[in-house]
């Protein structure tokens, strides 16, 4: 069942290289300015993941811009974590980080176990069809959560 769009969401998983990006991208895709949509990870010690960017370009969504970000270097960088209506989890360890969070900030956490899908598959094929199956379960969850899209693939309104 679709819920009404938050006017902000934020995506977090482990380093804001692979899942989140993925979900913060398909969002500004689906929904364009109607939320304000932002990602970060637990950690920043990696850039955004080259077979992240390969499965998003197939069904329009650009990452190649993204910078990966934690959680503190957002506050450091003025984007105040109170301000968001809604906390999207997409691993155990950025779920507990948006918890410890909920203590000083009154923030909605819901914890969608997605797959991560680094290490997984032999074969560069192997490592796509990982990343896809990631991809499609972000894209499936987010649909289910908040409803058809508002944009179409130019991102103008429908």
């Amino acid at each position: 069942m679709s819920q009404s769009l938050p006017s902000s969401v934020l995506f977090c998983c482990d380093h804001n290289a692979v899942r989140s990006p993925m979900a913060e991208g398909m969002m500004k895709k689906f929904y364009g300015h109607d939320s304000y949509i932002q990602s970060a990870g637990v950690k920043n010690d990696l850039e955004i993941d080259g077979f992240s960017i390969a499965v998003c370009a197939e069904i329009g969504v650009p990452l190649e811009r993204h910078r990966s970000r934690s959680f503190d270097e957002m506050e450091e960088w003025g984007d105040d974590l109170s301000g968001f209506d809604l906390v999207i989890a997409l691993s155990p360890a950025s779920q507990r980080r948006a918890l410890e969070l909920t203590r000083y900030y009154h923030l909605y956490v819901e914890y969608w176990p997605i797959l991560d899908p680094t290490g997984l598959g032999e074969t560069r094929e192997a490592k796509l069809a990982t990343y896809r199956q990631a991809r499609d379960q972000i894209r499936d969850r987010i649909l289910g959560r908040f409803g058809p899209p508002t944009q179409n693939a130019d991102n103008t309104p429908t």
